[in-house]
């Protein structure tokens, strides 16, 4: 095995010697693609939150209109109901008056006219309020339901974020101290290895533990298609002293993320459409590079899994 990996290690020495810089250009062009398409991921993310707020303020809106609406309807019916009484009181008065002179008779009948106007404007006024109401209640329900789904997308999404999180960090539990963490935030799962796992010093060949690691990490993955993975490799602040294969820490990060990209490849139930591969060189640190502890912690490789957006982003069209 190990003469099979110097065989490997010579072979790509001496392609790189070729063609690195075509292979860098490539990777720094890809890297530029793919940390523009992870802007757009947080981008898609904090507009979905965004929506989301957006809803429910219109959906406050709406229930606030609907309570007026019932209100102003409940006056109507109020006012109305006033207006029918009076009608009554005018008839029993026309009734005893029929008696009265022709001159007080017309007064009445004008009165009973007049009334009569109102009443049909006010039936017609509650009505056509009724309407209205019918209509913000309907598109209040629907409302309510495309919010409630899309809560429950979302909820499902970080529920299944922290089922893949939970099955991850049991897979990895013999990795435990030995520069492997595993947590969730802003809905992805980031799982950080520290160099000490997986490569030995200016190299970008995993050891057989770090191998290991990685593999039962694929293991994990291989059950949840519907996840993107975005492979991060990061180093300190130190200069690249190796040999002239590589031009610096940028392009280290980069063979090394391609490495465990490689080894999650391995896995035939993996969707290679779904993996990513980036290097980050000592751009993004965790930690201050001004300690052993913090250069130590720097030097790591980044999986961060992100759940795909289509299903949200269809009920946020449907809205």
């Amino acid at each position: 095995m190990i003469k099979r990996i110097s065989l490997i290690v010579l072979t790509l020495t001496l392609f790189t010697s070729c063609v690195s810089k075509k292979i860098y250009t490539d990777l720094e062009t890809k890297y530029a693609d793919l940390k523009k398409e992870n802007r757009s991921l947080t981008d898609d993310i904090e507009a979905l939150s965004k929506d989301k707020t957006k809803l429910s303020n219109d959906l406050d809106k709406l229930q606030t209109a609907y309570s007026r609406a019932v209100s102003e309807r409940d006056k109507l019916q109020s006012d109305y109901a006033a207006a029918k009484s009076n009608l009554d009181n005018l008839k029993a008065s026309y009734a005893a008056l029929e008696q009265n002179s022709s001159a007080e008779i017309a007064k009445n009948s004008k009165k009973n006219r007049e009334l009569l106007a109102q009443l049909e404007a006010k039936e017609q006024a509650l009505a056509a309020e009724n309407e209205r109401l019918n209509n913000l209640k309907k598109e209040l329900e629907n409302r309510s339901q495309r919010v409630a789904e899309l809560e429950s997308v979302i909820a499902s999404k970080d529920a299944n974020m922290r089922a893949l999180k939970d099955a991850i960090s049991k897979a990895l539990t013999n990795f435990e101290g030995k520069g492997l963490t595993v947590e969730q935030r802003d809905g992805k799962v980031y799982v950080s290895m520290e160099n000490k796992l997986l490569f030995q010093s200016g190299s970008w060949s995993v050891g057989s533990e770090g191998r290991k690691a990685v593999q039962q990490l694929g293991s994990v993955l291989a059950e949840n298609p519907d996840i993107a993975i975005l492979i991060e490799g990061h180093t300190d602040n130190d200069p690249y002293k190796g040999n002239e294969q590589l031009s610096g820490n940028w392009d280290l990060s980069t063979k090394r993320a391609t490495a465990i990209v490689n080894i999650l490849r391995e896995n035939a139930s993996i969707n290679p459409e779904n993996l990513t591969a980036a290097g980050r060189g000592e751009f993004a640190p965790i930690a201050s590079n001004n300690t052993t502890e913090g250069k130590a912690k720097n030097r790591r490789i980044e999986v961060i899994l992100t759940p795909k957006l289509d299903e949200i982003s269809k009920l946020l069209n449907d809205i």
